[in-house]
């Protein structure tokens, strides 16, 4: 029986940063606010020639220089700040990429959960298709009103996993728990570049369907709660992990464990919210950064996407993973990055699109060199 699982997992985030500590200084507030009042530090910000394709293409890259691309034949990017409402940007990365033109090409959207739909969907075709692989993108900015209550909650990045029946660092689990409820905590409508949201009402719907949806898995046949070493969970900020995971063990009458959830933090601390990444991102940190080594150990996932859908499965590490993972590239990404103050930081915000073509920003290899007549020229600065 075949079982599918992560071959190679990657992400990226743009060069540029504001520290939360120009936000604290500029709102005339204690930064401890921000340090530990949600837990981060840094918003990742892209520059005017980057978007959710140049992010995407590039935590792709190094997979697909490993792989090779003769076994990919299915791209699913999941994305909520999509670029097109029609157009899936799975199809300017397929291009980017070199990757055959026998594949298909979609798009995903249900706020924050869409790369775990992705993931689950690449599972089941893997296991019927075993010598093919599935490449699942997860590419978002987060982008909020300036002096909102999210606005230190912004972040932008990508994450690429290679889904495949050669689970070298994970396989998937087969039992999974759903939720989904018809609730408004979190919308963007389509004239609005940012979204409209009430905090309170998302955390609280948040921790419900993580309950719900851990029942549901319970009720499926899932692992118990003490099988796990570690949960990963959907970060829009860090202090939101911290949080799900002690209701989950309380919900479980159990009393939290810290280690259970702090390695998987680290990353998004540096990064901010990437919506439908940060969940994937979270994995990246818990398996580069957790000193224990976590071969054949069980790790629990929570996805959520406000509206809201939810989902709890789990993965079980396998030997030699670290070997097939990207830290000195991820670490090297993280500590090169250009800090920009406040008014830098406000230059970027309002930059709402590139349509004259701007000086060469990108730090990676891929770019967006313009917008004509309506069309999103993307380049690969190597070709």
């Amino acid at each position: 029986m075949t079982t599918p699982g992560i071959e190679a997992l990657s992400f990226f985030t743009p060069r540029r940063y504001v520290h939360l500590n120009e936000l604290a200084t500029h709102h005339g507030i204690d930064p401890a606010k921000f340090s530990r009042g949600i837990g981060q530090e840094k918003i990742a910000l892209p520059n005017a020639d980057e978007d959710i394709v140049t992010m995407a293409a590039e935590a792709a890259l190094p997979i697909v220089e490993r792989v090779g691309v003769e076994s990919i034949d299915t791209v699913l990017f999941a994305t909520e700040t999509g670029i097109d409402q029609s157009k899936a940007a799975a199809i300017y990365v397929h291009r980017l990429l070199g990757l055959s033109p026998n594949c298909r090409c979609v798009e995903l959207k249900q706020a924050c959960y869409s790369a775990t739909a992705a993931l689950q969907m690449a599972a089941s075709y893997v296991a019927r298709k075993p010598s093919r692989k599935v490449l699942v993108i997860a590419s978002d900015v987060a982008r909020y009103d300036l002096g909102s209550s999210g606005e230190a909650t912004q972040g932008a990045g990508a994450v690429a996993i290679l889904v495949s029946s050669e689970p070298k660092i994970a396989e998937i689990g087969t039992e999974s728990g759903l939720y989904t409820e018809d609730c408004m905590d979190f919308w963007r409508p389509n004239h609005r570049r940012t979204p409209l949201f009430d905090g309170k009402a998302s955390t609280l719907r948040y921790l419900n369907a993580l309950v719900e949806a851990w029942k549901d898995y319970q009720a499926n046949g899932g692992l118990d709660y003490d099988a796990f070493s570690r949960f990963c969970f959907h970060v829009p900020f860090s202090r939101m992990g911290e949080k799900a995971n002690s209701h989950l063990a309380k919900a479980n009458g159990q009393k939290q464990n810290p280690d259970h959830v702090l390695p998987s933090l680290i990353y998004n601390r540096q990064v901010g919210n990437c919506y439908s990444a940060s969940l994937y991102l979270a994995l990246i940190s818990v398996l580069e950064n957790d000193e224990t080594d976590l071969t054949g150990k069980n790790i629990g996932l929570f996805s959520y996407g406000s509206g809201a859908t939810g989902e709890f499965f789990d993965l079980r590490v396998q030997p030699g993973y670290a070997e097939h993972l990207f830290p000195e590239q991820h670490q090297s990404l993280l500590q090169d990055r250009d800090a920009i103050d406040y008014d830098g930081y406000i230059t970027l915000w309002h930059e709402k699109d590139l349509t004259q073509g701007t000086q060469e920003c990108a730090s990676g290899r891929f770019r967006l060199t313009g917008i004509e007549d309506d069309k999103r020229i993307y380049v690969d600065q190597q070709a």
